[in-house]
């Protein structure tokens, strides 16, 4: 009976089709996630960028999808779309696979590529498409992709590329193994004409993507839960032949290990890109933007910027040391939070783990990007284990070397921030090489060709701090210590009494005052009695003065200063055999 009315409605067009439509409404369509696997409805699916509005899960979507959610309204130019692969081996059912393929994501191939601009910021970009064979990486795919890299060196412009692909296409033999090695060949010759490489990683990313250009960008991003892996979880299954733990392999696996600078939603990253690349056109992003929303939100609050710190002026040295280990000390998430105009994260070293003891990022004041290094103890007990006491692991201190060797490239500046009481010693941090890690900043930072300015803010303890300190001005609060050890353990070693404790800060000049008598301390900061928000304003006031001076500066004229700088220590002493 219904289908003989609609019927009659069309073919005679007695009613028009909205009567019609009224009469008998369209059927929601019912969406099952595969994440808590509960219904939703499509058009809620849609609107919600394809992510489970219930579980936060992130679907997966098509590349053109990826870009008109990404890439700003009728921006976006499409480069080189009518190649299209072919089965050049004769490989068994290739040819059919193509076709079969191509009728179902309408793309001659599995990556989507362009130029367009993002928060109204230029750049070349790369959408991979798991739509087609799952996103495999033939010639075709490698070939797009490092075209792009050839026309952003040609053109200037950041790169901003999708990730999501099965690995290399087997059928297309060792041709596109090749094409690891030629994208990532390409990617160096962007990355040493200066420009910005973004890489976002989305479900899932795997094989020889994931083992060339996905892990090769200046900053790379993760949408929530995806996969990224060299070898499948199922493959590593067989192998290691025991069932892998939850969340083996996932976006936060790979942030805790090192390897990921952040996980974002998929309706922030568009806004969390634009930030990026202004950070890394040498501008700060606009007012509004949602970090610095985030940040102006947090920084009135009584327990973080206005908390006073009534601390009378110490009567020894033993007494400025006891000061830096109080916790009523403002942290340096504190004076990131409370100095700066915004701040964004960046996490891992690359090589093993992200260390909570080391806080690193871009940060921007009153329009200047800066790279930002801090050593954070934290507030409550809770925090302070999890941030071992500001007590660094050789992956904080490789996470601060990566993010300088970025502050050169895009010639930003570096503030670091430094509280501890000395690198943490353990078994773990010496078969990682806690010494190793120490000893290749020393040597990176003396070197860097830009302005580097560190702040003792707390303890300085030994080798731990020093590893953040060779700087063109090394500046101290009031109520901080330098120290070349601490003065339980010099009492302890020297006179094999800890109780003399007092007696070795007298002898070993770690305060601030002393210490710029001796000229190894640039500036003193007077923080005593000011609140927090008042430490972290005059903290970034002298940083700002500092580096206004130091940029007229060439990035040579940086270098031999700072030589000059740390070769002149010690010969007052008669240390130069004068």
């Amino acid at each position: 009976m219904l289908s003989n009315r609609i019927g009659h409605a069309l073919n005679t067009l007695e009613a028009p089709m909205t009567e019609v439509c009224a009469e008998f409404p369209a059927r929601r369509v019912l969406v099952k996630c595969p994440g808590c696997r509960r219904a939703i409805d499509e058009e809620k699916l849609r609107d919600n960028l394809e992510v489970c509005p219930r579980c936060g899960k992130h679907l997966r979507v098509s590349g053109r999808a990826r870009m008109r959610m990404t890439v700003d309204a009728g921006s976006f130019e499409e480069w080189d779309a009518a190649l299209r692969a072919t089965d050049f081996l004769g490989f068994p059912g290739y040819s059919e696979k193509l076709a079969s393929a191509h009728e179902a994501s309408g793309e001659n191939d599995a990556v989507v590529c362009g130029r367009g601009r993002i928060g109204g910021r230029e750049c070349a970009l790369f959408f991979m498409d798991a739509d087609f064979m799952m996103g495999s990486m033939g010639s075709v795919v490698g070939e797009k992709i490092c075209r792009v890299f050839e026309k952003a060196v040609e053109a200037g412009l950041p790169v901003v590329g999708f990730t999501v692909s099965g690995g290399a296409r087997m059928q297309e033999g060792v041709t596109s193994l090749m094409q690891m090695a030629k994208v990532s060949a390409a990617v160096r010759r962007h990355s040493e004409a200066g420009l910005l490489y973004i890489c976002v990683l989305t479900d899932p990313t795997t094989g020889g993507v994931t083992a060339s250009f996905a892990m090769e960008g200046d900053i790379t991003l993760a949408e929530p839960g995806a996969l990224t892996a060299f070898a499948g979880p199922r493959v590593i299954e067989q192998t290691a032949r025991k069932k892998l733990p939850a969340g083996f392999q996932r976006s936060e696996f790979i942030l805790e290990h090192g390897f990921c600078d952040a996980i974002v939603g998929r309706r922030d990253l568009p806004a969390t890109i634009a930030e990026l690349l202004a950070l890394h056109a040498g501008e700060a992003p606009a007012a509004g933007s949602p970090h610095a929303i985030a940040h102006t939100a947090q920084r009135g609050s009584a327990k973080r910027g206005g908390r006073p710190k009534a601390a009378p002026e110490p009567a020894s040295p033993y007494e400025v040391v006891k000061l830096t280990r109080s916790a009523e000390r403002a942290t340096a998430s504190e004076i990131i939070e409370c100095g700066l105009d915004g701040f964004i994260e960046l996490h891992g070293d690359r090589l093993f783990g992200d260390d909570a003891a080391v806080v690193a990022g871009i940060g921007w004041k009153e329009g200047r990007p800066i790279t930002v290094i801090a050593i954070e103890r934290g507030t409550t007990t809770k925090e302070r284990v999890r941030r071992n006491f500001g007590m660094a692991h050789p992956e904080g201190y490789r996470k601060a070397l990566r993010l300088m060797r970025q502050a050169q490239k895009f010639g930003r500046p570096v503030l670091c921030l430094v509280d501890t009481s000395g690198a943490y010693c353990g078994i773990g941090a010496e078969e990682r090489g806690q010494g190793d890690a120490i000893a290749q900043n020393l040597v990176a930072m003396s070197g860097l060709t830009v302005p580097v300015v560190s702040v003792i803010t707390g303890e300085g303890g030994s080798g731990g701090a020093l590893a953040l300190c060779v700087a063109d001005k090394l500046l101290m609060l009031r109520s901080s210590a330098f120290s070349v050890v601490s003065p339980e353990a010099c009492a302890s070693i020297l006179w094999k009494d800890p109780k003399r404790a007092e007696d070795a800060a007298e002898a070993l000049a770690l305060t601030a005052p002393e210490l710029r008598g001796l000229g190894l301390v640039d500036g003193v900061i007077n923080d005593l009695g000011l609140t927090h928000a008042e430490i972290a304003h005059d903290i970034m006031r002298e940083a700002s003065i500092a580096f206004d001076e130091l940029e007229r500066l060439s990035g040579d004229e940086l270098e031999q200063r700072r030589y000059a700088k740390f070769r002149s220590i010690g010969t007052w002493t008669g240390a130069d055999g004068r």
